[in-house]
């Protein structure tokens, strides 16, 4: 009987090809040639739910709370650079509906995570424009 690993086997196939591919020069002129790989860091991510983020970030797809977190540092940054006092009052307004959802769905205050500089930077933009409430 042969011990061979039928792995082993698949792999030798395809560095085979990689080779014959690379002598051929179907590897040249491709995009981003010569350049470091940009390699994603998911550490952050649980291991079982890494693949299924990549694939809703490669369909332009973002979870509802990635979503809600980018529409608040939207509003914030129109926020801090609105002029019009009746349009700044309205800004704060959904700013404010995003960040009750976004803690309600929490089911804590989200001025809670004192490390998070994001939050930071939404209570000092509604400090600013206290005056409006």
């Amino acid at each position: 009987m042969n011990n061979l690993n039928p792995l082993s086997a698949i792999q030798f196939i395809a560095e085979k090809r990689i080779e014959e591919a690379q002598a051929k020069g179907d590897f040249d002129s491709l995009p981003g040639q010569g350049q470091p790989l940009q390699l994603e860091d998911a550490s952050h991510i649980p291991e079982e739910l890494r693949m299924a983020y990549k694939i809703l970030r490669n369909a332009n797809c973002l979870p509802p709370e990635l979503a809600e977190r980018k529409e608040m540092t939207r509003l914030a940054d129109m926020l801090e650079h609105c002029a019009d006092e009746q349009e700044r009052v309205r800004l704060m307004q959904k700013l404010r509906l995003l960040v009750a959802r976004a803690a309600a769905r929490q089911q804590r205050p989200l001025y809670l995570e004192e490390n998070d500089c994001y939050y930071t930077r939404i209570l000092n933009v509604l400090a600013k424009h206290k005056k409006y409430e």
